[in-house]
């Protein structure tokens, strides 16, 4: 079938290229005199209807065949029309052109008008990056190619921001904050993010130092706003990888939208070193809908439905690892299953009055639930052997360097209610722009954990006693919450304008108290930017803040040991939020290369934090400590150069430089000198000191790339590379040597992982292909062609910790998913 696709596509290709012979291709930028990008100016060929406008960067692109000669205008109210007349003696033409301003006026207004970053916020069109190749499946997969973001595991949506853990960042759609699903510990069980790709508008993102109006988080901000359509809109795909469908449509008063997605990552689950039956279904419904009551009176709604189902029944497991001279492979053989089964809705009900021009008073009301079910029980044997450096792969076994069993088994059901009200305002005046808002939360969560791990190794139950049976791990719980939080606040915004530049400073508190823990929270912050009218295009800001991170329930969770060695879980009402005093200092400077738009972007930052919570991750579990133990510092800086490497096309190059260390207050070690004949002869209390965080990635390298064919743009090639520092790593459930492990800063190697596809567009009036009569109510069609992982790199996940009767653990390597090819069908219909 892959053959048959593949054997479609590039014939597709031929044909195309050999029906392009004649038609001429004419593209280039449109300039003021200031070298600036001049948006929607007009371009078209004389007397004809063949015509387009320019984009935000002043970039056009026609299309049309020239058997003599033919005339190109180019106008833009307020600026000099020009013409130019070209012969068809190339096929591919660059023609980039300067309008001067009518009037001096209008060459002014037209600086101040240009549209810059004057906060933290960075913005995405998202409408631009639909065919990047994305093996997740959501928006969430283009941030990681944003300054400050990283990601370790193709399989999930979450993300790490500077230093910080996935639930330390926060998720917005049209003002609402969403949440996601608890008990998730792999990114497998994942499924899809909230957010629906196909219904978005605008994406806006900050790395750290938002403003007051964005919530309790230390970490980011995901600003999502979903679109209104204007008239029939509709888009449904497909792929190996799962299917969506969506369909918009709007009146004079009414505008809905409407969208399913389907996911299943079974192929990519197939490329994993566990072999077995996987049967990942993910789906998702959602709605936004609109009612205009009156002009000034507006009512809307969103809503979500989502079950992500995953069963797994494993057979074996072979992985190799190690070193040339010490190769190592376990073996593993399994029996038993895993399922699993997250069910989460969502409503959302907003009303929006503007009284007067400037003024948006906003009443709103939500309510969350999940139900979460995840059930398993798995029996391995494994044997780990040595591997020899043999080039014939029948002589590569070596001796067995140990056998075992493990046993794991968990019941753990979750169901968590969150209901808010609340209250937005917006007002606008002279040069101020004024942000308010008051929430309250009520928060109902019943959590039941019953989940324990036997192991076995050499005949002998791990931990080794000689008078009973010992569990490695064992958890049970049953816990009830019932609380409720409220948060509140205000900014100020506001435009100095000068003639040396244009200053906009930003002012708020945020204030918020949960009843639980009997804690009042004050986040005061604050930002300025800075554009100057120099003749190069420079633009600066600076924020600082307190910025907390309000506890969950996760958070809240303390496991304490009984005199047998079981856990439970007791809930920690004296817990603080984590709290960080957070300065963030950046730049950007505009200009144009080779005729091209660009955007180079420095930030440099500082967040010091205290009653930090300690944790561990494993996978995309995170687990806490339960109490404010640490203290912690994050560093670094950041570069971005975006901008049109290939005119026409937006391509960027970020590169992360960080340092995140913590100190956990009060632990140590012992550190045992030995003698010749293993005896004990010395002991030492080692006190660490600062260790790196678990989040700490010191570089991240990563660049999105895209171009098309120089005589047929139709088709395109998208390429997301991300080279990034491994996270550092411990022995679980021995603290001892998991304190040692950090302390010698031992990580995982590094993720590397390139993503390539390549595209080809038919469009509607431009295909001859697209005139049939059955394919009037199509507006193009996309053909991708996508591998994930080209290079095949074995990146790790996570360790699995084989244990001998002498407590030495020895990690063998989850490696996550290898090179896949996915095929992707898009239709736009009108």
């Amino acid at each position: 079938m892959k053959n048959k696709i593949l054997s479609i596509f590039f014939f597709l290709l031929f044909i195309t290229i050999v029906s392009a012979q004649n038609k001429v291709r004419v593209y280039g930028y449109i300039i003021d005199t200031n070298n600036r990008g001049i948006e929607l100016a007009s371009v078209y060929f004389e007397n004809t209807s063949t015509g387009t406008s320019t984009n935000n960067n002043g970039y056009y692109e026609l299309i049309m065949d020239i058997k003599d000669s033919a005339t190109i205008v180019y106008s833009m109210v307020g600026y000099k029309t020009i013409k130019h007349t070209i012969k068809p003696h190339q096929q591919v033409i660059q023609i980039s052109v300067e309008l001067p301003a009518l009037s001096k006026e209008m060459s002014e207004l037209n600086v101040v008008g240009q549209r810059r970053q004057t906060s933290t916020v960075d913005m995405l069109d998202p409408s631009k990056y639909r065919v990047i190749p994305n093996s997740a499946g959501g928006i969430e997969s283009l941030l990681i190619t944003f300054t400050g973001v990283s990601s370790s595991n193709e399989l999930s949506s979450q993300y790490n921001v500077r230093g910080g853990n996935f639930d330390e960042n926060a998720v917005y759609v049209n003002g609402i904050e969403v949440y996601r699903p608890l008990l998730v510990k792999a990114g497998q069980q994942e499924g899809l993010s909230f957010i629906n790709p196909d219904m978005v508008k605008n994406v806006k993102f900050s790395s750290g130092g938002f403003d007051a109006k964005y919530g309790d988080k230390m970490s980011s901000v995901l600003d999502i706003d979903y679109k209104k359509p204007t008239e029939f809109e509709g888009t449904f795909s497909l792929s190996l990888l799962g299917a969506s469908a969506y369909v918009g449509t709007a009146n004079k008063k009414f505008t809905q939208m409407h969208g399913i997605r389907y996911k299943t990552s079974q192929s990519l689950l197939g490329t994993l070193d566990t072999k077995g039956v996987y049967k990942p279904s993910f789906i998702d419904y959602q709605t936004y809908m609109t009612y205009q009551l009156n002009p000034k009176l507006e009512l809307t709604f969103l809503g979500n439905f989502s079950q992500n189902s995953y069963i797994f029944i494993p057979d074996s497991s072979v992985t190799e690892f190690g070193t040339y001279n010490t190769g190592r492979k376990l073996t593993i053989y399994f029996e038993g299953q895993e399922k699993d089964l997250f069910q989460t809705a969502f409503g959302a009900l907003t009303l929006n009055y503007k009284p007067k021009a400037g003024m948006k008073l906003s009443l709103l009301a939500s309510a969350f639930n999940t139900n979460e079910n995840e059930t398993y029980d798995i029996l391995g044997e494994y044997v780990l052997s040595e591997v020899k450096m043999e080039l014939d792969a029948e002589n590569k076994d070596g001796g067995t360097l140990g056998i075992g069993k493990y046993q794991e088994h968990g019941r753990n059901e979750l169901n968590a209610t969150v209901a808010n009200v609340g209250h937005l305002g917006e007002y606008e005046f002279n040069n101020h722009k004024l942000n308010w808002g008051l929430t309250l939360q009520a928060e109902i969560i019943s959590d039941k954990i019953s989940e324990w791990q036997w192991r076995d190794s050499v005949g002998y139950s791990l931990p080794y006693s000689d008078q009973q049976v010992n569990l490695y791990y064992n958890l049970k719980a049953k816990t009830d919450l019932n609380t409720w939080r409220s948060s509140a606040f205000f900014q100020d915004t506001y435009k100095v304008e000068g003639e040396s530049g244009t200053m906009l400073l930003t002012g708020g508190l945020r204030a918020g108290y949960w009843n639980f823990n009997n804690e009042l929270l004050l986040s005061p912050r604050f930002s300025v930017a800075i554009l100057p009218h120099w003749k190069q295009d420079y633009s600066f800001r600076f924020a600082t803040g307190v910025y907390y991170q309000s506890p969950f329930y996760k958070e809240i969770r303390d496991t304490i040991s009984d005199a047998l060695g079981n856990l439970e879980v007791k809930l920690n009402s004296n817990i603080q939020a984590q709290r960080s005093l957070q300065f963030v200092l950046g730049g950007d400077h505009y200009f144009r290369a080779w005729g091209r738009p660009f955007k180079f972007t420095t930030e440099a930052y500082l967040k010091l934090a205290d009653r930090v919570e300690s944790y561990s991750i494993d996978n995309v579990r995170i687990r806490y400590s339960g109490e404010n133990d640490a203290k912690a510092y994050t560093a670094g800086v950041d570069f971005k150069l975006f901008g049109e490497l290939v005119p026409g096309a937006d391509s960027w190059i970020n590169l992360s430089l960080m340092n995140s260390k913590e100190d956990i207050i009060g632990d140590s070690y012992v550190k045992n000198s030995y003698d010749d004949n293993g005896d004990i002869v010395s002991s030492e209390t080692i006190y660490p000191g600062w260790l790196s965080r678990p989040s700490e990635q010191r570089y991240t390298f990563s660049m999105l790339f895209q171009d098309y064919l120089p005589n047929n743009p139709k088709y395109k090639m998208h390429l997301k590379f991300i080279w990034s520092d491994g996270l550092p790593i411990a022995a679980p459930s021995n603290s001892q040597y998991s304190t040692a492990f950090r302390v010698a800063d031992y990580r995982t190697p590094p993720y590397r992982r390139v993503d390539i596809g390549a595209s080809r567009v038919l469009v509607n009036g431009k295909d001859e292909i697209m005139n049939k009569t059955w394919l009037k109510h199509v507006e193009s069609i996309w053909l991708n062609l996508e591998v994930f992982n080209l290079l095949d790199f074995k990146n790790v996940n996570s360790y699995y910790w084989v244990t001998d009767i002498s407590g030495q653990q020895l990690a063998t390597p989850n490696y996550l998913t290898g090179r896949q090819l996915n095929v992707k069908l898009m239709v736009d219909l009108k």
